[in-house]
């Protein structure tokens, strides 16, 4: 029998344990977003409650079907539970998945949790369930991205001498002190688990933990005042110390919030409990405890909204904190834009999104190359040299080497294909996976995040992810999922996952060339649909052939 608290091991180097590469590349791929997660024994890897599958029996069953597949069956998975093995082709995924998928009228959170509690559905969040979780890499770059263009709004063109508030450090806003500092900015990132925050100081993400928000302060001033970058970890509750600082006369350059607010039971802490405390009342009093979470949201908006007031870029970055905040009466909560309007849909509409790799060698020689080859393949890119170049020094591996980059439309494909040669000339020691995030351009539809105040007023329309995975499907990528919920909560969003293996064959190289290509280029037309000149652009430039209204 075997336990649920089994170390994860990861597969590494050349010995295979199942049938191909295709199948052991995704096998590693869920052993690595596993390992990497914030509870491996509950099989969680992120966002409070996002896993990797149902429960561990599902786990191990799907462990042993990836071994047993063969070149020309795919495992179907629903919400984390393996449910069947079908032939299909030799060129079609290897495993496809639905998960957290509730019909629209029904997909809130107590039928969700009434569901969940009969073991018939997981949350899937987006890279937990796609098996595509690389660690905090996996969104450091966006958030670089993100704090690089507000500090491109300042005069300087940066953050330097400038202070960011934040909170939440769990596996998505563990990155953001260290993006704020690649952004040349300080940063206070405000943690209610002191164990989270020891972990990303451990990591190198963040410099140093204070308790109180007078020494919070006191550093953060001195750092930004003398030009130099910090990441300050403030243990305590966001919605208490947001407040606080702003009493003490923080006036930040930028704010904005990464707890798991989506999730008001599972993922955020309310003010007013100690983490103990929640913990305890979030088992012994679930209604009271989600009363008290969006409450504590509602005050926490108010306090971004005071900051806002006072002439401080502020944000949501797509936790859907606004929306609850204006469920609890907070009239004024949507005055805040998202992350995506503001500073993210211009590459957006180009295509430009978050693509990554893993070396499935586990070697970080590999890793090497693999940077050097993309550094090669694109040297007129100035921001994604300034990305390698820090990545390089100040990124740990997590688990596999891996790397996440942006890059576009027209972009992607054409470095997939220069990885899959250097597989075949024997450059790397094995494959790599190739996969992104589910924030990209066209793999999501979520009306507070990625999709928030579309020009046409699309927002809510949800085809083009559909599409998105279909397109993914047909082309052969080898992973390919559909997640409703992911950081905005139940009903929020709905979202697309791919993973694609390059193995050095020919066959591989025809399906990267065509799911790399059309990944993305689903994005630039559902941009170029809703009216931006840039996609129209994108889309010519890439030979898009322009139908109706495109």
């Amino acid at each position: 029998m075997r336990l649920a608290n089994t170390p994860i091991e990861i597969g590494h180097g050349d010995i295979l344990r199942c049938k191909g590469w295709r199948q052991e590349g995704v096998l590693r791929m869920l052993e690595n977003t596993l390992a990497n997660g914030e509870k491996p024994q509950e099989l969680i890897v992120y966002g409070g409650s996002g896993r990797v599958a149902r429960n561990w029996e599902c786990y191990h069953a799907i462990v042993d079907a990836l071994k047993a597949l063969e070149a020309d069956e795919t495992l179907v998975i629903q919400s984390g539970k393996p449910v069947a093995v079908l032939r299909t082709s030799p060129s079609s995924p290897k495993v496809i998945a639905a998960n957290t998928n509730l019909v629209g009228k029904w997909a809130t959170w107590p039928v969700y949790r009434e569901l969940e509690a009969k073991g018939l559905i997981m949350y899937g969040q987006y890279t937990a369930g796609t098996w595509a979780y690389i660690g905090t890499q996996g969104i450091l770059q966006g958030t670089f991205e993100t704090f690089a263009a507000a500090g491109a709004t300042f005069p300087s063109g940066d953050l330097k001498g400038r202070i960011v508030l934040t909170a939440g450090l769990g596996g998505m806003g563990g990155a953001q002190p260290l993006a704020v500092k690649m952004a040349g900015g300080v940063c206070i990132a405000v943690e209610v688990d002191p164990e989270r925050a020891e972990r990303r100081i451990g990591m190198g993400y963040c410099d140093s933990i204070v308790r109180t928000a007078e020494e919070a302060l006191r550093k953060a001033r001195a750092a930004a005042e003398s030009g130099e970058t910090l990441g300050i970890a403030l243990i305590g509750n966001a919605a208490e110390e947001f407040e606080r600082l702003r009493a003490l006369g923080l006036s930040p350059a930028v704010v904005t919030d990464q707890t798991s607010a989506h999730d008001p039971l599972n993922g955020y802490v309310p003010a007013g409990c100690t983490l103990a405390e929640a913990i305890d009342l979030r088992a012994r009093d679930p209604q009271r405890y989600v009363a008290m979470s969006m409450a504590s949201m509602a005050r926490h908006v108010r306090a971004m909204l005071a900051f806002r007031d006072d002439g401080a870029i502020v944000f949501e970055y797509g936790n859907n904190i606004r929306g609850h905040a204006e469920e609890t009466g907070e009239a004024r909560a949507f005055e805040i834009q998202g992350f995506v309007p503001l500073f993210i849909r211009p590459s957006f509409a180009r295509g430009r999104g978050p693509f990554r790799w893993v070396c499935l060698s586990g070697a970080p020689e590999d890793l090497a190359a693999t940077d050097a080859a993309t550094l090669a393949a694109f040297p007129d890119d100035p921001l994604l040299r300034t990305w390698m170049s820090m990545a390089q020094k100040r990124v740990p591996i997590q688990g596999l080497p891996a790397r996440c980059c942006w890059l576009a439309l027209g972009e992607r494909d054409r470095l997939g294909r220069i990885f899959n040669d250097m597989v075949r000339a024997g450059r790397l020691k094995a494959p790599l996976a190739l996969s992104r995030d589910h924030l990209d351009t066209g793999s999501v539809a979520q009306p507070t995040r990625e999709t928030e105040r579309m020009k046409d007023g699309s927002d809510a329309i949800a085809d083009w992810p559909l599409l998105n995975a279909l397109l993914n499907a047909v082309n052969g990528a080898d992973v390919v999922t559909i997640h409703q919920g992911g950081g905005s909560g139940m009903g929020g969003s709905i979202s697309a996952g791919m993973t694609i293996v390059a193995d050095g064959t020919d066959e591989a190289a025809n399906r990267i060339g065509r799911c790399l290509f059309a990944d993305p280029a689903i994005g630039v037309i559902r941009h170029a649909d809703a009216g931006y000149d840039e996609a129209k652009e994108a889309a010519r430039r890439a030979g898009l052939k322009p139908l109706v209204g495109v």
